[in-house]
């Protein structure tokens, strides 16, 4: 009886886990917990089998003084927990990897031509290569010589790895390195090392007549270097099978109506069956189109959509992608009469997404791709205004026609701050009620309506102040396209019109009143805070976040000497990251 092998796992194996799980506690779900044991479930089955023989045929033992003694089919119990621990930290680290990471985007249906058949050429190759690594190993094991553990590792893992690459070849070659190779490399690098100084120690110890005699470094076997980085890619590749399955699942509704919070082993075996063929290649072209805006143009909300998750994290960046379009038709448009013609056919369009009868009702497809630029059809084609209150939409488009009375009449709208209130509510209290509205359909949990119409209004206030705040951050640029949000009636106190704020936009004034502005949204937002707890627990956290993260604009705002890019105050990378961390602790 020994403590050997178990001090390794208590100087190298577990301060890693200690540490990876504090990191991501605070952003670690059920989902995220399910898919680990799920992992280790699967690592830990699998692998029991092939160690043992392993064992018994003793092409590796373990001294008796370096084991604590129990054992598990032949297998000590240091052993089995380091199919655990493994699977744990390298699942873990995947897992933060690939927490932004908007999976949807990376998938790819049969019409997708050009990409489709780039994917099935490098599919087919690997496959291959993959079948030919098996037929190695199938003769070096016939051949019962020094390279039997070097095939047995092969034979083991090879069919695996086979069947992984099949089921999710499309997602494996489209993510990002950083969320397929990286989670593959460290652990298994660190992992080598330690495998080292545990065969230096004579901790476990290979039977010299069955492996090649090859060294990757000295004190490192080729067989144990090969073993730990297939099973990292097993490992790693199972994960992204399940979040293959998951964005399946998820992205397209005509094919799974409803998705549970954690979806069945045989539903995520149905969704990875699927054929191709069947995705909606223009839902996916839609997605992609949306998140491209969304990076484009909140950098705020795109951290923030990370943390939402499934169906309620797409229908969130659709909400936004509408808006921005719908924003952007108006804003960008060359004259009035252009914008004021897109308002009425933005309303037109709610009209037909709304209508009560069929005789009301017209072809929304046909209408969209008939009326609006093609660059803009996706964000309307995929708005789900099939669980969307139409009242807040319809508000929204008021608001753009707020914008539209800058430059005709008196030009400047927003007299007072009752008017400047209805148009906070107009363009920012109906968004935040649409994304709340979300968050209630998409939740399991369920709570009585009055209670849920009582969020909603808080969320509707809380856009006001998060309107406020862009307006306080964004005068400058404002002034430039002949806008002043400052209420006219704030301005003549101080001996300022609104015109003299395009003049001067960095008067001393200006700055009092933007402060003015600034106390207006800490306070509502003071108000309406609390509401953010009573959300469905899986997009409170989130919430937080989105909240948060523009919040974080305004207290910048407050401080003397805040930077500015493009006119506008910016909060630095890592203050959003602190932020966002401790908005999701529930700070």
């Amino acid at each position: 009886m020994g403590w050997d092998y178990a001090l390794v796992h208590l100087y190298y194996n577990i301060p890693p886990a200690v540490l990876l799980t504090a990191s991501y506690y605070p952003l670690c779900t059920k989902l995220d917990i399910y898919r680990i044991l799920f992992l280790i479930s699967i690592a830990v089955v699998s692998t029991i089998p092939w160690d043992s023989y392993l064992i018994r045929r003793r092409i590796w033992t373990y001294p008796a003084h370096v084991i604590v003694g129990p054992t598990l089919f032949h297998i000590p119990a240091e052993e089995v927990f380091f199919f655990i621990i493994q699977t744990y930290n390298t699942s873990l680290l995947y897992i933060f990897a690939t927490k932004a990471t908007f999976h949807p985007i990376y998938l790819r249906g049969e019409k997708l031509r050009h990409d489709a058949r780039r994917l099935r050429k490098w599919r087919n190759a690997v496959l291959a290569l993959l079948g030919a690594a098996i037929l190695l190993g199938t003769w070096l094991i016939r051949n019962n010589g020094r390279g039997v553990y070097l095939g047995l590792i092969i034979v083991w893992a090879g069919p695996f790895i086979l069947m992984l690459w099949s089921l999710a070849y499309q997602l494996i070659l489209n993510l990002p390195l950083s969320n397929t190779l990286l989670p593959i490399l460290v652990p298994t690098l660190y992992l080598w090392i330690v495998d080292t100084l545990a065969l230096r120690r004579g901790t476990w110890v290979i039977e010299s007549e069955t492996k090649i005699g090859w060294h990757l470094w000295a004190g490192l076997d080729i067989e144990e270097a090969v073993f730990f980085l297939l099973t990292n890619i097993l490992i790693v590749l199972g994960l992204i099978a399940f979040d293959n399955a998951l964005a399946i699942l998820n992205t397209f509704p005509t094919l799974f109506s409803s998705v549970p919070s954690l979806p069945t082993p045989d539903l995520l075996v149905r969704a990875l069956l699927v054929s191709p063929e069947r995705y909606d290649s223009e839902r996916i072209v839609g997605l992609q189109e949306a998140l491209k805006r969304l990076r484009k143009k909140s950098r705020s909300f795109y951290i923030a959509s990370g943390c939402f998750q499934g169906r309620l994290r797409i229908d969130l960046i659709l909400l936004y992608s509408f808006c921005r379009v719908a924003d952007d038709l108006i804003d960008n448009a060359p004259s009035s009469a252009v914008a004021k013609h897109w308002i009425l056919k933005l309303t037109e369009y709610l009209d037909i997404c709304y209508a009560q009868s069929p005789e009301k009702s017209g072809s929304r497809d046909l209408f969209v791709r008939s009326t609006f630029p093609v660059k803009a059809q996706s964000a309307l084609l995929l708005l789900p205004t099939a669980y969307l209150s139409p009242t807040p939409l319809y508000d929204l488009i008021k608001g753009f026609e707020t914008d539209l009375d800058f430059g005709s009449g008196d030009g400047f709208p927003i007299a007072d701050e009752q008017i400047l209130q209805t148009y906070g509510s107009r363009v920012a209290g109906t968004v935040a009620e649409l994304c709340i509205e979300l968050a209630f359909h998409h939740s399991e949990e369920r709570i009585l309506d009055e209670q849920k119409w009582e969020i909603i209004r808080a969320g509707g206030c809380m856009g006001i102040a998060l309107q406020y705040i862009n307006i306080a951050r964004d005068i400058v640029v404002d002034a430039k396209m002949k806008r002043v949000y400052l209420p006219t009636s704030w301005l003549k106190p101080v001996g300022l019109s609104p015109e003299d704020v395009l003049k001067d936009r960095l008067n001393a004034q200006v700055d009092i009143l933007r402060q003015r502005l600034l106390d207006k949204a800490m306070d509502i937002y003071g108000d309406a805070r609390g509401a953010i707890e009573l959300l469905p627990a899986g997009s409170r956290g989130p919430m937080r976040v989105t909240v948060e993260s523009y919040v974080e604009i305004g207290r910048v705002l407050r401080e003397s000497g805040y930077k500015l890019k493009a006119g506008r105050a910016t909060v630095p990378k890592l203050r959003r990251l602190r932020v966002a961390w401790t908005a999701l602790l529930g700070g």
